[in-house]
């Protein structure tokens, strides 16, 4: 008698409850993590990383959208319930590791790094007094600057990335979209304040231009704060604006000149 064997095949999920070859329980069917709203592509990442469907929710829900993020997170060793407040720190699963390796508790951790320390030993005097030095006063973000943290995060973000924008004012949609162009808060504060949009002010970057030399040039030129980011938009330089604005040209009209000299060209 013949006896055939069947290869399963590898692109078929495991039926719930089954356990793979390691011992671990087998992924949930790719059509349950639809039900979740997961992409085909994302779920699959997410279970490459070994993670099942509620563990991948848990993570997500805590602000940890991507899962090669919360593989980092797992080995810092953070949880879904532990990470929020580290995220909220503004710290990164590096200095999560680095925190665990000097023996500091996850939320002892979370609180010093807002407090502006570094990792490092504890001196035994210091685990002797109920009450350590810090470098300054740590807070906590307050109920909106924590969506702003969620959101940026959400958006890809990254935490060290995003805590600079929080702690200088930004709030919402704003510091996403000024934070998504890889801008330094600081800078994008400024070029903020010259009138420039995300785009412009990250063109203007691109070409090796900061946000403090821009404002010096434009105000060394005589020309009005909020007339800054149209003139440069338009192409011009600081000292091509003065110069057309000596001559009565206002920026409508010398965008217009430009135009037709460009096609002219």
């Amino acid at each position: 008698m013949n006896v055939a064997f069947f290869e399963e095949d590898p692109d078929e999920p495991e039926e719930p409850g089954r356990r793979s070859d390691q011992g671990a329980p087998a992924p949930e069917p790719l059509h349950a993590w639809r039900e979740r709203g997961y992409a085909v592509g994302e779920a699959r990442r997410w279970i490459a990383e070994g993670f099942g469907l509620d563990d991948a929710d848990r993570w997500r829900t805590s602000g940890v959208y991507k899962p090669d993020e919360a593989r980092e997170w797992r080995t810092a060793g953070a949880t879904p319930y532990t990470v929020d407040r580290m995220l909220r720190a503004g710290m990164t699963p590096r200095d999560a590791v680095r925190w665990r390796e000097f023996g500091v508790p996850a939320a002892e951790a979370a609180e010093r790094h807002l407090a502006g320390e570094d990792p490092r030993p504890q001196r035994w005097t210091e685990r002797l007094r109920p009450g350590r030095s810090r470098r300054g006063v740590g807070r906590t973000l307050d109920e909106q600057e924590a969506a702003t943290m969620r959101a940026m995060l959400r958006a890809g973000i990254p935490a060290e990335k995003a805590r600079p924008y929080i702690d200088l004012g930004w709030h919402g949609t704003e510091a996403v979209a000024w934070a998504e162009r890889s801008l330094d808060a600081g800078e994008a504060k400024l070029f903020h304040a010259l009138g420039f949009s995300p785009a412009e002010a990250q063109r203007v970057a691109a070409k090796g231009a900061d946000a403090i030399s821009v404002m010096t040039d434009w105000w060394r030129a005589g020309v009005p704060i909020d007339e800054v980011s149209a003139w440069c938009g338009a192409g011009f330089t600081a000292e091509e604006t003065a110069d057309l604005r000596r001559q009565g040209v206002d920026v409508e009209q010398a965008r217009v000149m430009r135009a037709l000299t460009d096609s002219d060209g």
